[in-house]
């Protein structure tokens, strides 16, 4: 039986999916260096990350199931972090429109000293965009702390014209992922 669960991350986002199932939790962020190793790609990026997360949370809390989830957007194979500034989100959403990008989250598990990794592939399309409805979005400000430049559940769902896979993925955590990675440690979330 769990007596603690631990979110690993800051994000709302990621405190709201898991809030969701009911679950008493403690949010404990793990403050780690996110930047790229040379000629790492977004899958190896996004396991590393949410590796490294877990595992400075688990060291902290042994007793505890410890849940990190680490996101990246991706179009032609370049990974789009949180715009810097309102130039770069319009930049990236005149890059996103009309066309299909990938959201890759890496979610790691740590419980007693075994670790479940798994990272999830969904498959966002932006729609074609007139210049006026993205300047009207990166005036709203919702995607300056959001990979790629926007939010999916929230003025962004606007922009997307469909998603195939884990919707939740794009949000910031694949619920699912998180279940069936507890139940692999013998942990039963729902």
């Amino acid at each position: 039986m769990v007596t603690r669960i631990v979110l690993a991350s800051g994000s709302p986002r990621r405190r709201d999916l898991l809030g969701a199932l009911g679950l008493p939790f403690e949010v404990a962020p793990a403050d780690i260096d996110e930047t790229p190793g040379a000629g790492e790609g977004p899958v190896a990026l996004v396991e590393r990350l949410s590796g490294s997360k877990a595992d400075a949370a688990a060291r902290a809390r042994p007793d505890a199931l410890v849940i990190a989830a680490d996101t990246v957007v991706v179009v032609d194979g370049e990974i789009l972090n949180k715009p810097e500034d309102a130039a770069q989100n319009r930049a990236f959403l005149t890059r996103l429109a009309g066309r299909a990008h990938h959201v890759f989250t890496g979610h790691t598990l740590v419980f007693r000293g075994r670790r479940e990794c798994m990272v999830v592939d969904t498959e966002v399309r932006v729609r074609a965009l007139d210049d006026g409805e993205i300047r009207r979005y990166v005036d709203s400000g919702e995607g300056l702390d959001k990979a790629g430049g926007y939010a999916i559940q929230g003025r962004g769902s606007a922009l997307v014209s469909g998603v195939r896979g884990c919707y939740f993925n794009v949000v910031g955590m694949s619920v699912a992922a998180v279940v069936d990675g507890a139940k692999r440690l013998g942990v039963t979330l729902v």
